[in-house]
């Protein structure tokens, strides 16, 4: 698994907590800087979840004036879409590794155009609500990190969660727009299909999609 994913550090970031743990020290390293790493100053947009890149891939490959940059808890996952970035040789894509909760410690404030949410965990249990994406306490990071009119844009096929998080969002303040409890059928355009999504789709379940404004003053 190293061994893969050295063969393509070159569309990775590195471990998430690694430049959290850095930030303990005195000297407190810079933030993820997107100009340098990109080479330009395009927008930015981030997946959180992205497991084997399929849907952040064809993104990426739409989009060639945007960047990208995806965020997958576990590497044995990620090493996939890795090496589909990298052999294809796409330019505006990046991967890093690790815990969302600690995304506000590297992402500049204000500088995410888009956070994408595909069919995250629900954990349908109460008592695990908290690790829900869409729980307060990561509502309250994408808001630092996301411009004002930034969007969040959840996928799921869980009922259950869609509808909390509805609530949640809109509670935090987001507006919300483009609500779908049957994506495939919404007339809902440029929609991508993430690998879970075609299984669910296969098997006749709806897909249940939202897109949350950050209003200003948020």
């Amino acid at each position: 698994l190293d061994e893969r994913a050295a063969a393509c550090s070159d569309v990775s970031l590195g471990w998430l907590q690694d430049r959290v743990r850095e930030q303990r020290g005195e000297n407190i390293p810079e933030l993820i800087d997107t100009v340098r790493i990109f080479g330009n100053n395009n927008p930015l947009r981030l997946e959180i979840g992205c497991g084997k890149g399929q849907f952040i891939q064809e993104c990426a490959e739409r989009n060639p004036d945007i960047n990208f940059i995806a965020l997958e808890m576990t590497l044995n996952v990620l090493v996939t879409a890795m090496e589909r970035t990298h052999a294809a040789g796409t330019k505006n894509l990046r991967y890093i590794t690790g815990m969302a909760e600690y995304l506000e410690k590297v992402i500049p404030p204000e500088s995410v155009e888009t956070i994408y949410l595909n069919f995250s965990t629900p954990f349908p249990k109460k008592t695990y609500a908290k690790h829900r994406l869409t729980h307060p306490r990561f509502l309250e990071i994408y808001s630092h990190i996301l411009k004002n009119g930034g969007e969040i844009r959840q996928k799921t096929d869980d009922k259950s969660f869609f509808e909390y998080s509805l609530n949640t969002l809109s509670d935090f303040g987001f507006r919300l727009s483009d609500i779908s409890f049957d994506l495939h059928n919404s007339g809902v355009t440029g929609n991508i299909i993430t690998e879970y999504e075609q299984r669910f789709s296969d098997m006749g379940m709806p897909i249940y999609y939202v897109r949350a404004v950050k209003v200003s003053g948020q």
